[in-house]
């Protein structure tokens, strides 16, 4: 038995026996786990999958062992994706921590701070929300004025932010901030981690058109960071913001591949269109509808290959680059195709706001429908990335 093959057994006992039953299936948005300090579960398993799978560090098995993950190669990792999708495993963590600041940090923090932060993020006991945009630098985010004044032994923090992603649920934050405010402005920008439960720090829910309130605007006022909380070098903190960026869009271009969650029930199309438009020997009776829910399923797996792709290419050591952009901008226009469709398909029965327990299902799809339009805002534009694709991608004249 080759070591692969030894590790895939192993890997599958183990899937077996820990993995509890209810982790087994599709995850609604409200059993999702985010981890923390005080966090709800409104599944007890949910905690219990996490907590296993931190421990062996599978939540990160990609990330070195010495820093909370698994140490896995690109081989082994493979394996253990492919025995998690034969169960039809939940994620046992979703963390921006994961997505965005940990390789970040990977890149960029000192051996301490890695050593400190990491296996936290990896374990699920720290939530983080990010500060990047601000009221009057959203797209420009380089236009920031949150400043943090060097006091000797910390730096005072000014400001705020807005469109916080669950910013009133997160532990600490990683925030952008200026520094020299003399600089040109993409110079004089520092990176800080700090702890939401600081003196000073508070926040205000945004409330969607959706409904949901996922988003809050951050205030700082007269905020203590102690300087070992700084990653990087001071006023360099651009070069980290850029490069959690392209792990940002690479996260939120995701949405649009194939097999994502989410996509199975009324949230895939082919099964929509055959509840509501009617199926003849197992297809889509509605020939226009068969053939747009077609396109979207190729352009979704084509999506999701590329995506792959480009996915082993960081593995083996190649940086996430503008490319990202690409990904971004079609994952985030591909999504909203798919709740287009959806509505197509569902018709009036996706019409309302409030419903009996079935029709409720039925309801959240209007509701994440309204939610996809700021799929292609957060994170940058669509028109932002146009630019960065035709300027740094396809090298166009200017």
């Amino acid at each position: 038995m080759s070591d692969l093959e030894k590790f895939r057994a192993e890997t599958r006992a183990w899937l077996e026996e820990n993995c509890p039953p209810s982790m087994r299936t599709p995850m609604p948005e409200e059993e999702t786990c985010w981890g923390g300090r005080n966090p709800v579960y409104k599944n007890p398993d949910s905690k219990v999958w996490m907590d296993r799978m931190g421990a062996r560090g599978w939540t990160v098995p990609a990330w070195p062992k010495e820093y909370g993950g698994g140490g896995l190669d690109k081989a082994h990792n493979q394996v253990l994706q492919q025995e998690l999708g034969r169960l039809r495993a939940r994620p046992p963590l979703s963390s921006f921590g994961i997505w965005m600041l940990g390789p970040a940090l990977l890149e960029f923090a000192s051996e301490e701070q890695k050593r400190h932060y990491l296996p936290q993020i990896a374990r699920g006991e720290i939530r983080w929300c990010q500060g990047y945009s601000e009221p009057g630098a959203g797209s420009d985010l380089a236009g920031l004025q949150t400043k943090a004044e060097d006091m000797g032994d910390h730096y005072l923090v000014n400001g705020s932010k807005i469109w916080t992603s669950y910013g009133n649920y997160a532990d600490w934050i990683f925030c952008l901030v200026r520094t020299d405010p003399k600089a040109p402005k993409h110079q004089g920008i520092s990176f800080l981690l700090f702890d939401m439960a600081s003196p000073g720090v508070s926040t205000k829910p945004i409330k969607l058109i959706s409904g949901a309130s996922v988003f809050a605007q951050t205030f700082f006022d007269n905020v203590k960071v102690p300087k070992d909380q700084l990653v990087g070098t001071l006023n360099a903190g651009w070069t980290i913001a850029k490069a959690l960026l392209q792990h940002e869009r690479n996260m939120i271009g995701g949405m649009g591949g194939a097999n994502m969650p989410g996509s199975s029930g009324l949230r895939s199309p082919s099964v929509a269109a055959k509840r509501y438009a009617g199926e003849i020997k197992g297809k889509i009776a509605n020939p226009a509808m068969r053939l747009e829910v077609a396109k979207h399923n190729m352009n979704s797996r084509a999506f999701g290959l590329t995506g792959q792709r480009m996915a082993d290419e960081m593995k083996a050591g190649a940086p996430p680059g503008p490319a990202s952009s690409m990904f971004k901008y079609y994952g985030t226009e591909q999504n909203k195709r798919k709740y287009e469709l959806l509505l197509q398909a569902m018709g009036t029965s996706a019409l309302g706001w409030e419903g009996k327990p079935f029709e409720e299902h039925e309801l959240s799809i209007t509701r994440e429908w309204l939610r996809s339009k700021g799929n292609s805002i957060e994170g940058g534009t669509s028109e932002v990335q146009l630019n960065i694709i035709a300027k740094n991608v396809l090298r166009l004249p200017d």
